[in-house]
């Protein structure tokens, strides 16, 4: 493709990417052919196309890497130009946000369908920041590009038309009138929340461009949690503080519980021992700085920082958000901390997940519910025995009380050396079958507010499942999702984060309970809500 110039009225496509070199390099040939496929079906519409930025001989790819090489590609871009920011690999929203914000022209997002890098994850995370942000935005996705749906999408956009999505599932909270229990339940919650005014921990604010991921401290402090910001410098000395008994004794624990390790020697490709109990001495420290700090719910930054210092921070946040885990004492031996309750961890350092976790647990403590949640990754999906099934995914986070055996059932793998030179081990399962409540809380008008929904994990083959980890990250844990009353379609176009959130409950019964009663405790928190799906009734 040629280079775009300021004179140029043609749409312009553009790619934003990892900061990390090695990432970038190896999804490069998968976005080069989403991009040709994409630019392909442009021109089927008679439309020009250029490329914005090119494709950099000496390192391999042709992403933008950086805030910086993003303001430069902009600055070359016609301000009323369409964009089109085309995702095949997971990106920094950042890299190209400062100069979405202030472009002029229409803008389109599009994924491949695919959960290979992916490519949905990065798409529906920018979705979320451009959402936050309040800058207008399209979205599309396609398998093929060559689509009907995404053809004719396409063409309305290019001829400058809106492009309307399916949103009947969508129910305003406000305009329901909920059960008297939900209400009683939804307005003692919040106020209990709102008198504990809990504390939430952030290693560091901002992690991999997740502006979505970001909640303004004034509409944190409406809820009535406040912000306590922390440095993973810390984190790191205190990790290198604990001693070497400590770790040997969490790693003992959860092995004589049957999770296992994958350990190999070559500490440049496999997980070892070493990085094992690097990772349990990150969980001690975590635990210990959270105590001191008096924090309800801590996030580490993760992929950012620390992944040059110490290996992944997985198993240390499947720990965490785990009522059943190995004891920590507090630094002068004298109790336990968070003795037979999590410490709700967002990974990523995702505030609304975060947000959303702590008041989950607090409500489900009081149903009597396994308080145990996480979030996920909306990775991908395809249909199966007649039903689409999502594939969620997230690597740190996920406790192991959500997969079939428990700890038995629990594997640890090497974190991909592309993402994590230092190595440590993931948590890794196949999520029990059960009813579910999943959620997500957003930023949107300057307001916080939430979607939430029922949903059921269930259980597929072992091949389904082995070819399903194949397709995506083999090394993480995985749910096969079926969401009730929300299609793939109405998903995707609704989504504002690469994040959603799950929870179990015991039966269909409780599961009705448990959404209108969250329903009725994020709009008594001031977080106005949307039942999607026809869960509720």
């Amino acid at each position: 493709m040629q280079l775009a110039r300021r004179d140029t009225p043609e749409v312009t496509i553009i790619a934003s990417g990892d900061l990390r070199l090695s990432a970038n390099q190896t999804c490069w040939p998968e976005q080069e052919k989403v991009e040709l496929a994409v630019a392909q079906a442009i021109r089927s519409s008679g439309y020009d196309v250029v490329r914005g930025h090119p494709v950099d001989a000496n390192t391999g790819h042709g992403f933008i890497d950086s805030q910086k090489y993003g303001r430069e590609v902009f600055q070359g871009i016609h301000p009323e130009s369409p964009i089109v920011v085309v995702f095949a690999a997971w990106q920094y929203s950042h890299h190209v946000l400062s100069g979405l914000m202030v472009h002029k022209g229409p803008i389109l997002t599009v994924a491949n369908w695919s959960g290979t890098w992916p490519g949905l994850v990065g798409m529906l995370n920018m979705n979320g920041s451009l959402a936050k942000a309040g800058v207008p935005y399209t979205t599309l996705w396609s398998e093929n590009f060559a689509d009907e749906h995404f053809n004719t999408c396409l063409s309305r956009w290019l001829a400058g038309k809106n492009v309307v999505q399916d949103d009947s599932h969508v129910i305003p909270v406000a305009r329901m009138s909920l059960p008297g229990y939900a209400r009683v339940l939804g307005n003692r919650i919040a106020r209990q929340i709102k008198d504990s005014m809990p504390i939430m921990g952030v290693f560091d604010e901002g992690c991999m461009g997740m502006y979505n991921a970001i909640i303004p401290d004034h509409l944190l402090n409406q809820v009535g949690m406040f912000k306590e910001r922390l440095s993973q410098s810390a984190l790191y000395y205190e990790t290198l503080q604990v001693t070497d008994e400590e770790a040997a004794s969490c790693l003992t624990w959860v092995q004589e519980r049957g999770m296992s390790f994958a350990f190999g020697t070559d500490e440049a490709t496999e997980l070892t021992e070493a990085q094992v109990l690097q990772q349990c001495k990150m969980y001690i420290a975590a635990l210990r700085i959270a105590d001191d700090f008096g924090c309800d719910t801590i996030g580490i930054q993760y992929q950012q920082g620390l992944k040059d210092l110490l290996p992944a921070s997985d198993l240390a946040e499947g720990l965490l958000n785990s009522t059943e885990r190995p004891p920590v004492s507090s630094r002068d031996g004298s109790r336990e901390l968070y003795a037979g309750r999590a410490l709700v961890h967002f990974n990523e350092v995702d505030e609304c997940a975060g947000l959303d976790g702590y008041i989950t647990a607090v409500l489900w403590q009081s149903l009597g519910y396994p308080s145990e949640n996480t979030l996920h990754d909306v990775r991908w999906g395809e249909r199966y025995d007649g039903k689409f099934v999502w594939t969620f995914q997230i690597s740190g986070a996920a406790p192991p009380a959500h997969f079939v055996g428990g700890y038995s059932g629990t594997m640890s793998e090497r974190q991909p050396p592309m993402y994590f030179r230092l190595g440590g081990g993931t948590v890794k399962g196949v999520c029990k079958p059960g009813q579910i409540i999943w959620s997500r809380i957003y930023v949107e008008d300057g307001r916080l507010k939430a979607d939430l929904g029922r949903g059921e994990a269930i259980a597929l083959p072992d091949e389904e499942t082995e070819r399903r980890w194949q397709s995506t990250t083999h090394q993480w844990p995985i749910m096969h999702a079926v969401l009730e009353g929300t299609s793939r379609q109405q998903l995707m176009a609704r989504h504002k984060a690469n994040h959603i959130q799950v929870v179990y409950v015991p039966d269909e019964g409780g599961a009705r309970q448990a959404l209108l009663a969250k329903a009725a405790t994020l709009e008594q928190l001031g977080i106005e809500s949307f039942i999607c799906g026809r869960g509720w009734q």
